[in-house]
């Protein structure tokens, strides 16, 4: 059995060396020789001959290419940043925030929201790579460490009064991170008014 494996590893090397590209194009070519040497062109040397040209055919056959390796595409983490989104907002939903937190907290999640519905939009979204590293850092941890942070925060606060208000931390927060999110979004109106200027361009040197 242990001599088994190495002679089946040979033999499968030299099938597939039959099926190569450089077996293929070298026997091409030294069916060529043997034309040749049927026509009278090789002579005596037609095994040199059918040798070489089988030889150069190998040569300058491409290389074998290993099939490249297929990582999901940014649709597919866009597909799963909206079932990661989902249930960060079922996890919000169970958190008790004050007013002013949670109504800033809301404009957050539904410009997010927006920018991660399927559609045009998300499309838009798909080109910018780094856009998607935002919204995924936002959802993943930010978002998520903010909320978690301020009722951890608030619980110590009550038994022990500290020097800064929990509240006035996350507010500061959301604010960033709202504004983070919104300069994404800019960013993307901007693609699209550039796209609408070049092509109002192209449509009056068309005219001219």
């Amino acid at each position: 059995m242990a001599t088994s494996r190495p002679a089946a590893g040979a033999a499968g090397r030299a099938l597939a060396y039959l099926e190569s590209a450089k077996n293929l194009t070298g026997s091409a070519c030294a069916v060529g020789g043997l034309a040749l040497t049927l026509a009278g062109f090789a002579g005596t040397y037609w095994p040199v001959v059918v040798a070489g040209l089988y030889g150069a055919g190998a040569l300058l056959a491409p290389p074998a290419r290993p099939p490249a390796p297929e990582f999901p595409g940014p649709s597919s983490q866009l597909d799963g940043l909206r079932d990661d989104f989902t249930t960060l907002r079922e996890y919000l939903d169970r958190v008790d925030l004050p007013p002013a937190a949670a109504e800033r907290l809301d404009s957050l999640t539904e410009l997010l929201a927006g920018l991660l519905a399927p559609g045009w939009v998300s499309q838009a979204l798909a080109q910018d790579p780094e856009g998607i590293h935002v919204l995924a850092r936002a959802v993943h941890r930010d978002l998520p460490e903010s909320v978690d942070a301020f009722v951890r925060t608030r619980w110590w606060t009550r038994m022990a009064p500290g020097q800064q208000d929990p509240e006035e931390q996350l507010g500061r927060q959301l604010v960033l991170l709202h504004r983070e999110v919104g300069a994404l979004v800019a960013g993307l109106r901007e693609a699209e008014e550039i796209r609408q200027q070049t092509h109002t361009r192209y449509l009056e040197d068309r005219g001219t």
